[in-house]
Parts: structure tokens; C-alpha cells; sequence
């Protein structure tokens, strides 16, 4: 399916989803979110797809919220049209999704990062909530996922100044995976993807659900959590073939089932 805003691409049993208003350094208008959550919408659905890669361009991953749309809307515009809120199907996805960032990542676009489930970062990347500039602050999970990823500190000063962190800072910080040379980043992140593809993926969907509620639950309660999966995944065909593989000194066949 062809987007206005979103680049596709299918690499084996990954799709590459790029971000694409060139004029805007990827500004996240109405228009693009929408088809990103279709793009979404597809990639989850499609039984041929098991990982997904999130990309904007070398200079964007995407430069924050469209200012022009954002800049008129009253109180009650945001209020009652629940501003933003479409932003978080990313995170209602199954399946996981890796955010290839290069270039700016400020604001909505440093937030739309966070909600993937791990960032491979570029020598090149820029990240930062400078909303505080506009009048205005994070609205779209700043504040509380860079908290989370980097500590009260860092993400208070970030947030109150809208100073903007390198790939390096952000690596040491815990924002992201790993940071890349620029020119090997998408290549790395789709390889990265076609590794994860490669598994179960029941097992993957598993994993990324009891990472997630790591965020969510006391400790105890998350190792009930993930145990209680652990042991659903005994009842996989996936399970006896990754073991019976294993034995056998063989790569695993996975039917994902």
C-alpha cells in the first residue's frame, strides 16, 4: 500500500517503515501520523512480517510535532480532540519494532523514538524535548519515558532546558541501544531486525511483553509475570523444535507456533 508520508520497504520477514516530509525534516503532522499507523496496522497484520524497522532520513528522524498545525489549536481543540494520543499505537504493537534514528530527534520525534522498543542510534543523532522553548512541554511521553531511560537528573535538565543530547551522551545514558556510523545505520538496524525475525515468534512476543512490564509492576510481581509465560512457551511447537535443534547441533526450523 502507498502512503503520502511513510516510505515502505520489505526486507525478507522485515518491513522498513521510513518517515518522509523532506521539506519538514519529518515533522509529525496529522497526515503522517495517520499513515504510520496504518503502515502499522499492515505490518502487525501481514503473517509474513515479524519485525519492524522505524527510519526517518540521515538529517531527521523527525524534527517534533508540526508547529504550524499545533500553533492555533485552543485548550479545547487539544482536549477534546485528544492531541496525540494516535501517537501511541506504536506502542500497542505485538510485534517489536526497532527505531533507526540519524539527525534530529527533538521533541515529538525524540518521544516517537522512546515508544519503539529499542533505538540504534547514528554517530549523527541528535536528541532532545526543546517544547519548553515554544511555551509549551512534552506531551507525548517525554517527560515520563526519558525519566525512565536516563534518570530524573538528566531528563529534568533536558526538559527544562531543552538542551539536546548527542549519540554518545544518549548511549551512555541508557536512551539508546548502540550507536552505529551513520552511513551503516539503516543496514545494521534492518540486519538487527532480520535477526529477531528469525526467531519464534511467539517466543519474541513473549519476550517483548515481559520486558515491557518490567516498567509496570513491582519486581515480584513482573518475575510472576514472566514465569507464568515462560511456562507457556513449553506448550510451543516452536519450544520443541528450538530444543530438539539445539541437541542436534542444527539451526532451529521455527514455525513460529
Amino acid at each position: 500500500m502507498a502512503y503520502e508520508t511513510i516510505l515502505t520497504e520489505t526486507h525478507g520477514r522485515v518491513r522498513l517503515l521510513r518517515l518522509h516530509r523532506p521539506d519538514a525534516l519529518n515533522a509529525l503532522s496529522v497526515q503522517l501520523i495517520t499513515d504510520l499507523n496504518a503502515a502499522l496496522d499492515e505490518a502487525e497484520a501481514a503473517q509474513d512480517i515479524a519485525c519492524i524497522v522505524l527510519t526517518g532520513s540521515d538529517k531527521a528522524f523527525a524534527a517534533g510535532a508540526d508547529v504550524k498545525e499545533m500553533q492555533g489549536k485552543s485548550y479545547l481543540d487539544a482536549y477534546l480532540g485528544d492531541f496525540v494520543a494516535s501517537w501511541e499505537r506504536i506502542t500497542q504493537m505485538r510485534k517489536p519494532v526497532v527505531a533507526a534514528v540519524a539527525g534530529f530527534a527533538l521533541g515529538g520525534g525524540c518521544e516517537l523514538a522512546m515508544m519503539c522498543d529499542f533505538i540504534l542510534a547514528a554517530d549523527t543523532a541528535r536528541f532532545g524535548q526543546p517544547e519548553i522553548k515554544l511555551g509549551i512541554m512534552p506531551g507525548a511521553g517525554g517527560s515520563q519515558r526519558l525519566t525512565r531511560l536516563v534518570g530524573k537528573s538528566k531528563a529534568m535538565e533536558m526538559c527544562l532546558t531543552g538542551r539536546m543530547m548527542d549519540a554518545a551522551e544518549a548511549e551512555r545514558a541508557g536512551l539508546v541501544s548502540r550507536v552505529i556510523p551513520a552511513a551503516e545505520l539503516v543496514a545494521e538496524a534492518i540486519r538487527v531486525a532480520q535477526l529477531i525475525a528469525g526467531m519464534s515468534l511467539p517466543a519474541v512476543m513473549m519476550t517483548k511483553e515481559c520486558v515491557n512490564q518490567a516498567y509496570e509492576t513491582s519486581l515480584s510481581e513482573g518475575i510472576r509475570f514472566e514465569r507464568r509465560l515462560f511456562y507457556a512457551t513449553f506448550a510451543t511447537p516452536d519450544q520443541k523444535e528450538g530444543m530438539q535443534a539445539f541437541i542436534e547441533k542444527r539451526p532451529p526450523a521455527f514455525g513460529n507456533r
